[in-house]
């Protein structure tokens, strides 16, 4: 097998593997929330570990701002 064709080959893997997660994709982007959409109510644990905090309690409150990363 010469490189052209293996080159093919693997490119024809890739095309059908993206097609794949694209087709994925869009299944989990319709169920993502949408620009002016509530928030859907959590419950966390505060940095601490010691208090429970609840999205809802600060609805009307004050804004919240959510970071999820990581910090390592």
């Amino acid at each position: 097998m010469g490189i052209m064709s293996e080159l093919f080959t693997d490119a024809k893997f890739v095309f059908r593997i993206r097609s794949k997660l694209m087709q994925r994709q869009k299944g989990l982007d319709r169920l993502a929330p949408k620009k002016g959409d509530v928030a859907p109510d959590f419950t966390l644990s505060d940095i601490t570990g010691t208090e429970i905090v609840t999205l809802s309690d600060f609805r009307g409150k004050k804004p919240v701002a959510l970071i999820f990363g990581s910090y390592t």
